[in-house]
């Protein structure tokens, strides 16, 4: 739960702080940060504005206007389905998936497929916390990975 973050200015200052610091010095081009719906919206603009680059939003179905690509994941609990908009990112441009949490990692990986579908290079999904127990970074295979808090 990354709520008490957010209630504290300096604490998440902190927190976009360190996200962008291991951005600068593991990535020297980054062309967008792509957030996942909804708390992904939170950190994602912050930090791409500290670097100077652009936002894209990865929402639920329905949500977003014009043409979009959707991909239709398994949850714990049924099935899901997150679409981006068909021209948010042109074919080769490097991309950042930021989330607040990592769990069994199906959001993540749906996120990847619609950013690949676009033909956009994925550098990094990016998380808060990364609940280990789960594994769910390792259905993100080649992709890197990286949490700033790790609970197994």
């Amino acid at each position: 739960d990354i709520s008490p973050l957010l209630k504290d200015p300096a604490a998440f200052r902190t927190l976009i702080d360190l996200l962008e610091d291991h951005l600068r010095a593991s990535f020297p081009q980054v062309d967008f940060i792509a957030g996942l719906d909804s708390r992904g919206f939170l950190i994602g603009p912050p930090l791409a504005q500290r670097l100077g680059i652009g936002f894209v939003l990865i929402r639920k179905k329905g949500k977003l206007p014009g043409p979009t690509e959707s991909v239709s994941y398994a949850l714990e609990y049924g099935k899901a389905e997150l679409e981006i908009q068909s021209d948010a990112v042109e074919p080769g441009q490097k991309v950042v998936i930021v989330d607040d949490l990592l769990a069994t990692g199906g959001t993540m990986c749906a996120a990847c497929e619609l950013l690949k579908r676009l033909k956009a290079e994925v550098l990094e999904c990016l998380v808060v916390i990364e609940l280990k127990l789960l594994k769910g970074s390792e259905k993100l295979k080649s992709i890197p990975f990286y949490s700033l808090l790790q609970y197994d």
